[in-house]
């Protein structure tokens, strides 16, 4: 098939495109190559992917409407895997309006070309984020997402909203992916497994909200990029049964399903720190402090529904994630 994955330069989006590419479809990579971390970062993921003959790349802004528009016009996708935005739960309150930028009016541009191009199937990238202050565990999909606590959440939790209204009205397939908190080779610097590692190997202190009682759910990015695909081959269908009074926003009479994508476990913080100073072969200097204001102490994912529709089975514990990733820095950054 041929399709396209939005930030494809970016950390899952990468290692989606890479294993598109391997089963032997056409993958259209589109990525403005932004500096909100590291630009080096992503162009030496770019140079991964454009190895492969049957990988395009565009680099362009989600919110230049002009840009996506001749994407589909040009290369007829024929399913779209959005995973491009702006990334960060705290960024949200310094830049809100490049949230608004990419989140929404980028987000917009992607509904609208797979409306107008007869695309069989989007699936988007949504966020534990939306569940906001739920304390309830693990997090399933009949849980309130009313309440979002950052303007990062809020604009994800709009964007489970948009795609079900094209669903509705234009009978466009959407699924809607929850993600937890995602590590592994190739991952964001602006994450804390990424900014502690960095600094355990430099001697420098790491900063420990919430005095480090966290947990949250932990998944390694190749089980991540496995439910994607599982997802993207399984076009989201209407449910007949659906009882519109059911507070149950996986499924409706359009074809429009949400899922959490996780690894179905919850690690506290201070375990998975731990976990690091044993692949990195030295102890932590930890500077213990209060949770932030718009933080949560805790996520776990029920990854039922999707086990369910698609047979997504998390294999990567911490226990073998976590010196996975210290191996690839080491390699990458020559340490």
């Amino acid at each position: 098939m041929n399709i396209l994955v939005t930030g494809s330069a970016g950390f899952i989006g990468m290692h989606t495109a890479e294993t598109l590419l391997a089963r032997g479809d056409t993958v259209i990579g589109f990525d403005n190559l932004n500096d909100y971390y590291d630009v080096s970062l992503k162009h030496a993921r770019l140079t991964r992917l454009q190895a492969h003959p049957n990988y395009i790349h565009i680099t362009a802004d989600l919110a230049d409407r002009a840009a996506v528009e001749a994407v589909f016009a040009a290369h007829t996708p024929q399913r779209v895997i959005h995973l491009a935005a702006q990334a960060g739960v705290r960024y949200s309150k310094e830049n809100p309006h490049v949230y608004a930028d990419s989140n929404l009016t980028g987000f917009l541009h992607i509904l609208e070309g797979c409306r107008h191009h007869g695309v069989e199937h989007l699936v988007y990238a949504s966020t534990s984020s939306a569940y906001g202050g739920n304390t309830k565990m693990p997090y399933t999909e009949t849980e309130s997402t009313e309440h979002p606590l950052t303007f990062y959440a809020a604009t994800k939790k709009a964007n489970e909203m948009m795609a079900h209204c094209y669903a509705h009205q234009y009978g466009l397939p959407c699924t809607g992916l929850r993600f937890f908190t995602v590590y592994g080779p190739w991952g964001r610097p602006d994450m804390a497994f990424f900014s502690f590692t960095k600094a355990i190997l430099e001697g420098r202190p790491i900063p420990v909200f919430n005095y480090g009682k966290h947990t949250r759910d932990f998944t390694f990015v190749s089980d991540i990029v496995d439910g994607v695909i599982r997802a993207c081959d399984r076009p989201a269908t209407p449910n007949a049964d659906w009882n519109g009074d059911a507070p149950d926003p996986a499924s409706s009479t359009a074809p429009y399903r949400i899922y959490n994508i996780g690894s179905g476990r919850n690690t506290q913080l201070l375990r998975y720190i731990e976990l690091l100073e044993q692949a990195i072969g030295r102890k932590a200097e930890m500077e213990l402090m209060p949770m932030m204001v718009g933080d949560v102490p805790d996520t776990w994912a029920s990854v039922d529904a999707l086990h369910e529709a698609t047979g997504y089975t998390p294999a990567t514990p911490v226990e073998v994630g976590v010196p996975a990733f210290v191996d690839w820095y080491r390699s990458f950054y020559k340490v």
